[in-house]
C-alpha cells in the first residue's frame, strides 16, 4: 500500500480509537486515501503510532458510514465515489440548501451580506492558487455565511453534520477548474437575490447550484469508468 500522506492530531480529550477514525475518515473525505486504495491494518497502525485493535473498530465504523468496504479475501479498501452514494448526499443536501437560503432571505443583516460579498472576493482569489483545498474551504465559508444567515442552530446543526460527507464530492466537483467561472456567476447571483430578499430566485439559483455540481461529478464517474 501507498505510504498514507495524511496528518495525525492527537486530541486529549478524544479516546484512541475515535482520534483514529476520525484521522481515518479526514484522510479518505480529503482525498488523501484514494477510492479502491487497500487499507492494511499493519501499515496504518505503523503510520498512526497505535495497535492494529482502534484501527479494526475504526475501519468497521467507517464501513456503517459507506466510506469503506470490506471485500472478501482483500480486506478494507476505500469505497468508490458512486453516482448512488452521490445523490444519496446532495439530494438531502439541496433540501436543506434550499430551506437555507430562503430563511437567509427573510433574516440576513446588512453585515452579513457585505461578510457574505468578502468569502465570495476571497473564493474567486483561491481560485488562482490551484489548491483544491484552499478552494474548497472558501466555498465551504461561503455557504456557512448563508448557514448562519438562517439564525436557526437546528439547521446549521443539520448541515454540519452534513458537511463532510458533502466535502468529498465538493473535492470531486472542484477539480474541475472549466467550472469555476460558472460557479462564481452563481455565488453572484445567489448574493445579489439575497440581498434584494427574493426568496423565490435565490432557491431557484441555488437548486441549479447543487444540480450543476450533481451532474459535473456524475460525469466525473462516468469517465473514470471508461
Amino acid at each position: 500500500m501507498k505510504e498514507p500522506k495524511f496528518n495525525v492530531t492527537m486530541n486529549e480529550y478524544l479516546p484512541l480509537r475515535d482520534v483514529v477514525f476520525n484521522t481515518l475518515r479526514q484522510a479518505i473525505l480529503r482525498g488523501e486515501l484514494k477510492p479502491g486504495e487497500r487499507l492494511m491494518e499493519i501499515q496504518l497502525a505503523n503510520k498512526l503510532g497505535v495497535s492494529r485493535t482502534p484501527i479494526r473498530e475504526a475501519l468497521r465504523k467507517l464501513e456503517l458510514e459507506g466510506l469503506v468496504n470490506m471485500v472478501p479475501r482483500k480486506g478494507a479498501e476505500v469505497a468508490d465515489i458512486t453516482e448512488k452514494s452521490l445523490r444519496d448526499v446532495l439530494e438531502v443536501r439541496k433540501a436543506l440548501e434550499e430551506l437555507s437560503v430562503q430563511l437567509a432571505c427573510e433574516k440576513i443583516t446588512e453585515e452579513e451580506i457585505e461578510e457574505l460579498k468578502r468569502v465570495a472576493e476571497r473564493f474567486k482569489d483561491t481560485l488562482n492558487d490551484q489548491d483544491v483545498t484552499k478552494i474548497a474551504e472558501a466555498d465551504v465559508a461561503f455557504h456557512d455565511v448563508i448557514y448562519t444567515a438562517t439564525d436557526n442552530q437546528k439547521l446549521i446543526l443539520l448541515l454540519n453534520n452534513l458537511r463532510e460527507q458533502m466535502y468529498r464530492y465538493r473535492v470531486e466537483y472542484l477539480k474541475k477548474e472549466e467550472a469555476y467561472p460558472q460557479l462564481i456567476a452563481e455565488h453572484e447571483e445567489l448574493i445579489d437575490n439575497i440581498s434584494k430578499r427574493n426568496k423565490e430566485e435565490a432557491t431557484r439559483i441555488m437548486c441549479e447550484h447543487i444540480d450543476n455540481q450533481v451532474a459535473t461529478v456524475i460525469n466525473v464517474i462516468h469517465t473514470k469508468k471508461v
